[in-house]
Order: structure tokens, then sequence, then C-alpha cells
């Protein structure tokens, strides 16, 4: 209790001594002790901010030796004051600051201030030459400074804050201003045609607000300024082309800003101009030859438009050129050798567009080129051979074109890569990287090419490599490299289908790798419980290969599943077969054989009879994961018929099975040319297993029928055609159903082997559960499988794999149009424009100019497009339609 009132009597003690302070100080020292007292200082930081006695003279300011306080020689008069980044938070009132009438400098920049901004600052500071407020969090419209004193600002920074409501316009009344910036808040409405009459402003910056409207085109009347930054708004209209005389410009950017129309030729004007930001807006057209110009452009950015036509020569004078971006537009042609030519160029970007022919041999050898990304292109040829020449190339990207021949000497001497994509081509050879001269590589996709050679040998070498994907170069051959786990930041190792033999080497030192793919090779050889040491190991793909023995005990191995082992005939135990069969004694084996001998013999003459007798009402069983363990007589008898030939009079129908499972049946009529072909696709379809297939259960058979029996589940749901009845407008649930569908129709072709067409795309086969939304593909595989012949097998897999992406992208279009082109035969969507497809895609799924979603909207039209192309070759696999709907999808985000 005494403890208490002592506490009490001295917090009152020093309060009455802080008042007799204030009261004592002068007038500026007096504002700043009752600012201090009004912020949040949790980390002490104006901690040398107090007076121990009166001052004596009147004339000295006590504040002009506290930290951010800068007064005039004198000492009687602060003209700075400067709190920027002290952690300090708090409203500020505006009234603290009235006595500073000589203040020169205010910077309260980068703390956590918030509520409104003082107007009194505007009012009063009369000599106030730089304001800095960026950085915080103040809210509420900005002060209207335009009836002011600040006649002689000159610096005025309210970069990311809370502000809201229009622009203040009177702040273009302040003759001597230089710098403006309000980017980063929530302003509305359009900029204000009076912002075109600042007299001596160099610094722009209003981007990342919510403005709208039309850009003024009064701004072209800043001739003095040198910046500009105006982008991530969502304006209305095209680019004035009086921007062309802003004739002292430097930098503009008006990137994301929703712009239509073209870029004006008037931009020649703009001779100072060094970078130009103008991607992610909706601009047409070709690239007008006057832009190359401007011979002082550094980077150029174009990006993310509708541009079309060809790269103009006229780029051959942009000397100083080090950025070109043009990727994701419509432009086609080649890649002229003017580009090659620049010298300054580092970094080239022209994805996702149509150009084709080679790529200039000289491309790489004028400039010290970093930076390469072509894919997605129809590029062809070879790599040239000096793109490396300048020792500095650390990203090379040309996936999914066409390119060909060999990866040397072009890529033999790039010792600066870090990362290189070159999947989806027709490289061949062997890979020529010597992994102790690539110190730094991280990231090596070689995938889906004509590669031979083997894995090179140092390929643990490689201490930064992290993902290593060499799968579907189905003539590499060769061995895994011995020491190839205990590369040290490995994360990734991909080599399916590559024809690889010998045996997996030893898991050792290998607590990073998490994916190993090595299915569909000549692999042999025991798994040894080594892989033990591989804790971070997430994945194991093992299928269709040579291994023999035991799987091992060990949980790693374990948690693989069914599907990271199959098709190694000779490879045993959970969570496969027993190997109780393989671990027989010897000499019970030797009795046993014997044994089997005699039987055999006596069992051979009683199925001669047995056969001849009963060849044609012979019924056999083949079961796959999920059914019970059933006999033929145990399904046939669930048709309700003693009859087999007569229980399943129509082609699909419904049964109960003993233990009361409900299926679908298939009947299916054998021939005797083409039964151990259809035997052996319904066992491939069978062992299928993936979340957007209908799961084939088993079948059953004689010489002449064939009783397929699938999963019931889905048959209780609806189908994709029913659920377009509805006319619903939901874009993530399109864009689910349609990944969901690309995902099983890529297992079908490319985790296959040999692959399985679908057969017959279309909304009535695509199949719900009542309780979710996850599309199956139902009825995969019957229809290619019936006109299917073991002499024609790859050609007929190949062009019905063909069929399949042409009808993928009409059910594209069909799901995006509500069902509209259902019976379109695509007819309709060849002949219409594609300005036109898109505008009705828009409609039906109220997707407005300013939605967010239009972009990701697009791109899934334009994959439909690409997949219904008339010339099958210029069709994408599912694989890659697959790649670009993610990549469509994860841009977006």
């Amino acid at each position: 209790m005494a403890s208490s009132k002592h506490n009490k009597l001295c917090s009152f003690f020093y309060l009455c001594l802080f008042l007799t302070l204030v009261a004592a100080a002068e007038p500026q020292t007096e504002s700043l002790l009752t600012l201090k007292s009004q912020l949040t200082d949790n980390f002490n930081s104006l901690k040398d901010w107090f007076i121990n006695t009166p001052e004596v003279s009147d004339n000295l300011v006590a504040c002009c030796s506290w930290s951010g306080v800068r007064c005039n020689q004198n000492s009687t008069s602060v003209v700075s004051v400067d709190l920027s980044s002290k952690n300090l938070a708090g409203s500020l009132s505006g009234k603290e600051f009235l006595v500073f009438t000589e203040l020169l400098e205010l910077n309260i920049s980068d703390n956590s201030f918030s509520g409104e901004f003082p107007a009194e600052i505007f009012f009063n500071m009369t000599n106030l030459r730089s304001l800095d407020i960026s950085r915080n969090n103040f809210s509420g419209r900005f002060p209207d400074g335009g009836d002011s004193s600040l006649k002689n600002l000159i610096f005025l920074d309210a970069l990311s804050n809370s502000f809201s409501g229009p622009l203040p316009i009177h702040l273009s009344q302040l003759e001597n201003l230089k710098v403006l910036n309000l980017a980063g808040s929530y302003f509305t409405g359009s900029i204000p045609s009076q912002y075109g009459s600042f007299k001596n402003l160099e610094f722009l910056h209003l981007g990342g607000n919510l403005l709208s409207g039309h850009i003024p085109q009064e701004l072209g009347n800043l001739t003095t300024l040198t910046h500009m930054e105006i982008g991530y708004n969502s304006y209305e209209g095209v680019i004035p082309w009086e921007i062309g005389y802003m004739s002292e410009l430097k930098y503009l950017d008006i990137a994301g800003a929703n712009l239509s129309g073209f870029l004006p030729k008037h931009f020649s004007n703009l001779t100072k101009l060094e970078s130009l930001f103008l991607f992610r807006n909706h601009l047409s057209r070709e690239i007008p030859w006057e832009l190359g110009e401007i011979t002082s452009l550094v980077n150029l950015d174009l990006s993310d438009n509708h541009i079309s036509g060809t790269i103009p020569e006229s780029f051959s004078g942009l000397k100083n050129l080090r950025l070109l971006n043009l990727m994701f537009n419509e432009m086609s042609g080649t890649l002229p050798e003017v580009i090659a030519q620049l010298p300054s160029l580092d970094t080239l970007f022209i994805w996702n567009n149509y150009f084709s022919g080679s790529l200039p041999k000289s491309l790489g050898m004028n400039s010290k080129l970093r930076w390469v990304d072509v894919s997605t292109n129809s590029f062809q040829g070879e790599i040239p051979q000096g793109i490396c020449s300048r020792g500095v190339l650390f990203k090379l990207i040309l996936f999914s074109n066409n390119f060909t021949g060999t990866l040397s000497p072009s890529l033999s001497n790039c010792s600066t890569l870090v990362r290189i994509r070159l999947e989806d081509n027709s490289f061949s050879g062997v890979i020529p990287f010597s992994f102790s001269e690539i110190p730094d590589i991280s990231y090596i996709d070689l995938s889906r090419n004509k590669l031979t050679g083997g894995i090179p040998l140092d390929i643990s070498k490689a201490t930064k490599l992290d993902y290593f994907n060499i799968s579907n170069n189905p003539e590499l051959g060769g061995k895994l490299p011995p020491h190839i786990w205990s590369a040290p930041s490995l994360q990734n190792f991909s080599a399916s289908s590559c024809s690889i033999s010998g045996g997996l080497p030893v898991f050792e030192s290998c607590k990073s790798i998490t994916v190993i793919e090595l299915s569909n090779n000549n692999i042999s050889g025991m798994l040894t419980p080594t892989v033990s040491t591989c804790g971070s190991l997430k994945k194991m793909d093992l299928s269709h290969n040579n291994l023999r023995g035991a799987i091992p005990s060990d949980k790693v191995f374990q948690s693989m599943g069914k599907h990271a082992y199959e098709s190694n005939a000779n490879l045993c135990g959970l969570p496969l077969k027993s190997c109780s069969a393989y671990s027989s004694r010897k000499l019970v084996s030797v009795l046993v054989a014997c044994l089997v001998s005699i039987l055999l013999m006596v069992v051979a003459a009683l199925a001669l009879y047995y056969i001849r007798q009963r060849s044609q009402g012979q019924w056999k069983m083949v079961s796959f994961a999920g059914l019970p363990h059933f006999t033929a007589d145990d399904v046939l008898r669930s048709f309700g018929s003693p009859e087999p030939s007569e229980a399943v009079p129509a082609s699909v129908s419904k049964a109960v099975l003993p233990t009361g499972i409900t299926v679908i049946v298939r009947k299916i009529e054998l021939h005797d040319k083409k039964k151990s072909v259809v035997l052996n696709v319904l066992t491939q379809m069978g062992n299928a297993r993936h979340v957007n297939l209908v799961r084939l259960l088993g079948f059953c058979y004689n010489n002449h029928l064939v009783y397929v029996l699938y999963d019931n589940n889905l048959h209780t749901g609806t189908t994709l055609a029913e659920k377009m009845k509805t006319k619903k407008k939901d874009w993530q649930t399109k864009k689910r159903i349609i990944t969901g569908v690309a995902k099983g129709l890529c297992f079908l072709h490319h985790e296959c082997l040999p692959a399985i067409p679908h057969g017959d795309v279309k909304s009535s086969n695509i199949l719900f559960d009542d309780d979710k939304i996850e599309p199956c593909l139902g009825e995969f595989g019957f229809k290619y499988m019936l006109h299917l012949n073991t002499d024609q097998m790859n050609d007929v897999i190949r062009v019905e794999k063909q069929k399949d992406v042409y009808n993928f992208g009409q059910l594209i279009l069909e799901i995006l149009t509500n069902g509209k082109l259902m019976n379109a035969g695509g007819l309709m969507i060849q002949n219409k424009p594609k300005d036109g497809l898109l505008r009705e895609v828009y409609t039906e799924n109220e997707v407005s100019s300013s939605d967010f979603k239009q972009g990701e909207v697009k791109r899934v039209v334009e994959v439909a497009l690409l997949c219904i192309r008339s010339d099958q070759s210029d069709r994408p696999c599912m694989e890659d339609a697959l790649r670009l709907l993610s990549e469509a999808e994860n841009r977006f985000k």
C-alpha cells in the first residue's frame, strides 16, 4: 500500500517537472516536446528529446542538438525535422507545427503514422521546400493545399499510404514543384487535366492507385518532366499521342493500365527516352517502325498485350537497348539479324508468340547476353554456336519449339549457366555438359528430345543442381551414374522412358532428394535399404523396369504405393504381392517341381479333353484394385440369367454383385483376331488409376464375350452435359473442370505405356460424384480399342491422341460458352474471328474489361484454339496443353 502511494507521488512529481520544463521552454522546443508526448515510440528513438533546465537565453533554441532536428546557423530557428525510419506511430494534430514558420524540410517517412494528414502543414509552413510523408498509413482525403502558402515547395512525396478520394487538383498551382509522388494509395477518379499545367515538374508518380477514366492529353504539356509513372490503374481508352511532346522524358511507365489501341508513332519524338514500360495492357496492331528512332532506349517492355506483326528492322538503331521484352503477344515472323547485332542487349524475352524460322547465327556474339527466353514459339534449326561466347549467359530458355541438331558445340563452354530449359524440341546427340565446368547450374530440363549417350557421369559434381529432367529421350541409354544421389543440392531427378539399363546406384548422402522418377526403363537389380538415408524423399517411381527381389520394409519404400513398383515381374513384397513363394527352401522347391511335373502331364490330358468339350463357354475373371475377389460364376449369376450368353442383353447395364456392390457392366463382343489386343488393353485400362478417371473394377470373358465392370458411384451423379444446362457462370468451377479433364487425358496419353487414347471426349462422358466437383473421364479407351489391330497399334494410338486433343479443345469452348458450341462441329469456331470469340466468352462468363480474370480466360481460350487447329502437327500434346493451362493460372494469380 505504501509502495503504491510512493509510485503515485513519483509519477506526479515527474509530470509536474515535465510541465514546468515545457512551460519554461521556448515555443519550438515546446512544440516538439508536445509532439513527442503524443507519439508512440516503442524503440525510444527520441530518447534525447528532453531539456535538463530552462534555457537562459530567449533567443537560442534548446532542441537544436536533438536527433533529427537541424537549426539555422544562429540556432535561433528550426529549419529541418527528420523523423524518418524511427519506428514511430500515432496521429498528428497539426497544431504542433504551427510555430515552425522557418522550416525548410519535414521528413516523417517510413513510420506508422495514421489518421488524416493535418491540413495545417499546408497553410502555415510558408518556407517549406521538401515534404516527405511516404511509407506511412495516412488515410482520408489528401489536403487540398491550393490556396496555401506552399509556393516554395519543391519536393512532395506521399508514396505508399492509404489516401482515398480524388487526386488533389490544386497542387498544380505549385509553380516550383519538381517532384510529386502520390503512388500506392487508393485515389479514385481521373487524373485531373490541370496536372498538365505544372511549370517545373520533373518527376510524376501516380501508379498503383484506383484511378480510372481517360489519361488527359494535357499531360503532353509537361515539357520539363523526365520521369512519369502512371500505370497499375484501370484507365479507359488509348495512350494520348500528345505524350510525344514530352521532350525531356527519360522514363515512362504506363504498365498494367487497361489501355487499348496501339502504340503512337509520335513516341519517336521522345529522343531522350531510356525506359518504356507498357506491358500488361490491351495494345494491338504492329510495333510502329518509328519506335526504332528512339536511339536512347535502354529498356523496352511491351509484353502481355495483343501486338501482332514482326519486329521492325528499324530496331537496328537501338544501340543502347539492354532489355527487349515482347513476350505474351501475337507476333510472328523471324527474329531479325539486327537484334543479334545490338551491342548492349543482355535480356531477350520473346516467348509465347508465333515466331518461326531460325535464330540469328550471330546471337550472343555481339553483346553480353545474360538471359534468353524464346520458348513456346515455332523456331527451328540449331542453337547459335556463339550464344555463350561472351561468357555471361546464365539463363537459356528454349522449350516448346522445333529446334534440332546437337547441343555441342553451342553449349559446351557455357560455364556461367544457372538455368537451362530445352524440353519439348528435337535435339539429338550427346549431352555436352561437364558439370565440373558449370559450377552454378541449378536447373536443367532436357526432356522430350532425341538425345543419346547417357547421363554425364560427373553429375554429382554439380553442387548447386536441384532439378534435373531428362525424361522421354527414348534413345538416351547408358546407366545411372554411380554417385548421382550424392549431388548435394539435387531435389528432383527425372529420367523416365530413356532406355536406361544397369542397376540402381547405392543411396548414400542423399539428404536433399525429394523426387526420383525412373519408370519405363530397363533398370535391373535389387532395391537396397540404404534409401532410408534419403530423409526428404517424397516420390519414387520405378514402374515398368526389371527390378527383382523383395521390396525393403523401410517406411520410405512402403510409403510410395503400388504404382511406384508396378510391372517389375520379379519384384515382390508390400505393397506388391507377398514374397513367401520366393523364400521357399530349395529342397521343397525341387520336390514340388517333381510333383508338379507329374501332375502337369495328368492335367494336360484332362485339360485337352475339357477344352474340347467346353471351349465355347469357359469363363475367366480378372479383378483390379477396389473389387473383392469373385469368380466369373459369381459375377455371371449376379446378372440374373442362368445362361452366360444371355446374361447381359444390352451393351451397357447394371448388376449387383454377391456382396451388394452395384457395378456398371459393359458388354463387348470378341473376335478371334482381336481377342488378345482387347484383353491386353482392358488390363492396361484397369491398372490405370487417376483421380480424374472412372475406375475399371474388373472383367470376365470367354472366347466370344467380355463383360467389363466399372465404378457405379459416379454414374449416380451428373454429367458435364447436364451441368452445362444450368448455364452457370462460375469461372473458378469451369477452370477446375477444364484442368481436371486435362489432367486425366494427360495421364492417359503420357503416363500410360503404351498410351491409352480416350477415343470419345465429350461432355456426356465427363462424370461427377454428387458430393464433388472433380470431373472424371468415363468411357475412356473403349471406342478406339474396338478398331485396334496389333499391326497398326502405334498408328491408331497416334491418330486417336490427336483426336482427343481436338475434342478437348472443343470441350473447353463448350464449357466457356455454356454449351452453345455443343452441336457446332467446330466449324463455327474455325471461322469466327478470335476477337469476336473472346467477346462472346467474356460476355457468357460475365468478365468485364477491368476484371483481373480476363487475362486468364483469354489464355484458356488460346489453349483451346491451339487444340483445334486444322493441321494436326500444329496442335499441342496433352502434356503441353496442361502446362499452358497451369501457366495461365499461375501467371494471373
